[in-house]
């Protein structure tokens, strides 16, 4: 755990496991602190993986906006520039899926091998549920309409007779502990702000490396037309859709195992 100020702002980056690098970009509103965290994954049993709070969010500085898709593809960049990483393999998780796209056509010498997980192009591929539209509701609205748009199979029948699950995802999405904090709200606007102007789908065909692609066949944020628009506009990609919503890497038991088997490719 350390922080970093490689291009005028601090990243928290934390860094884990031994092996080939893999830089994780994380999704909307992620913050470390919170765990299990992706560094409690299966990744760092086979690769060193480094993962940081972007712009905006947890342990990182959250200057004034706006912030642009750009801005967060080059501070990807410069993590890597600061922890001595030349070259990596990359995870993109939702929202970090669409940096990780804009940072490949941005910065793409730098990757091996790419892995996009629940995310979309933006533009006329398909864009992801417009998140910031869920902003203004109370925790509890919130709450249950997250649970809905994760998993499409959720209803409000399936809510009534699983209150545990309602409960964990309410605990999960208070960050009150956080929200004391300098430009807390500021800087998950900004972020939310950012992700609504996504669109790397005309440019998707600049992609060269190999890519993994990991969608939940029931997920309702990152839908399976958005991430069938990436397969269909990156020369060398390749989908899976799991059995699961927008966590499916939580839900099916061979996502990571297939992210592992994808990541080792790139030794042979």
């Amino acid at each position: 755990m350390r922080f970093l100020t490689p291009n005028g702002l601090k990243f928290y980056v934390e860094q884990a496991g031994d092996g080939p690098h893999v830089l994780v970009i994380n999704g909307t509103g992620n913050d470390l602190r919170r765990k299990p965290s992706i560094m409690d994954s299966p990744l760092t049993s086979h690769f060193c993986v480094t993962a940081y709070d972007q712009r905006g969010l947890g342990q990182s500085d959250k200057p004034e906006g706006p912030y642009s898709m750009r801005d967060y593809a080059d501070d990807a960049a410069a993590v890597m520039d600061a922890m001595g990483i030349d070259k990596a393999m990359m995870l993109g998780i939702s929202f970090g899926g669409m940096v990780a796209q804009e940072f490949t056509i941005r910065h793409g010498a730098r990757l091996s091998r790419l892995a996009l997980w629940c995310t979309s192009p933006g533009g006329a591929g398909g864009t992801s549920y417009p998140l910031h539209e869920l902003e203004g509701l109370d925790l509890d609205a919130r709450a249950l309409a997250s649970m809905k748009l994760n998993d499409t199979r959720i209803d409000d029948d399936w809510l009534a007779a699983n209150p545990e699950a309602v409960e964990a995802a309410l605990q999960k999405l208070d960050m009150s502990e956080f929200e004391h904090e300098p430009h807390f709200a500021e800087g998950r606007a900004a972020q939310l702000e950012a992700r609504a102007q996504h669109d790397c789908y005309e440019r998707l065909g600049q992609i060269a490396c190999p890519v993994f692609l990991g969608g939940g066949q029931y997920d309702g944020i990152a839908k399976p037309s958005a991430m069938q628009a990436l397969e269909s506009k990156i020369p060398n990609a390749k989908l899976t859709l799991y059995e699961g919503g927008h966590l499916f890497m939580l839900q099916d038991g061979k996502a990571f195992p297939d992210l592992v088997a994808f990541f080792n490719e790139a030794k042979t």
